[in-house]
């Protein structure tokens, strides 16, 4: 009778090259659980404070691009190159609306003199002054208005514009967000 002969014995090598046979026991169910379990929200005290650290870093990030006008971190109702030209419109003039908390901040002061005749000039003149500011923030509505008509075009006009140099108008100087970027007389072409 002949024999077959027998087969060559495959080596390691060439058996994982193949990917046939994976050379190792099937584990267990228990241990492939084990092994996928993790927990859905990381729980360190490290994790929380790398959390912390970045969401501190990505604030003071978007707080100084908007302190500067860079346009990804204004709010929308600050953005667009309209509004960019009705800040620098307003930023280039004087207002009697910056000097409104002063007025307010003296006529408290005055109140406590304890005399009632200076006590009621003092607001009579205040509720004058405030009145001359509000005639300055309709004057200043009107000049922003014609001068985006003049620079944009009426049909591609923003609504609120008037609106939105007027507040800004009373806001003291050095408060105003974004920060002004032209100087003062530096009209906007």
């Amino acid at each position: 009778m002949a024999k077959t002969p027998a087969a060559p014995a495959p080596d390691d090598a060439a058996q994982a090259s193949t990917g046939s046979g994976k050379n190792r026991p099937t584990p267990s169910r228990a241990a492939q659980e084990a092994a996928r379990k993790r927990p859905l929200v990381p729980d360190t005290k490290e994790a929380k404070a790398r959390a912390r650290a970045e969401l501190a870093e990505r604030r003071d990030k978007a707080r100084i691009g908007m302190a500067n006008g860079d346009e990804r971190y204004l709010p929308m109702r600050d953005k667009g190159p309209q509004r960019r030209f009705v800040r620098d419109y307003i930023d280039a003039g004087w207002h009697l609306g910056e000097l409104v908390m002063g007025a307010m901040v003296l006529v408290i002061i005055v109140t406590f003199l304890g005399s009632n005749a200076v006590t009621f000039y003092a607001f009579i003149a205040l509720w004058s002054f405030i009145l001359l500011v509000i005639g300055d923030m309709v004057i200043t509505s009107i000049r922003v208005k014609k001068a985006v008509r003049a620079k944009f075009g009426a049909e591609r006009m923003e609504k609120g514009l008037g609106w939105y140099g007027a507040m800004r108008s009373i806001q003291m100087r050095f408060m105003r967000l974004p920060k002004p970027q032209v100087k003062r007389g530096q009209r906007p072409v």
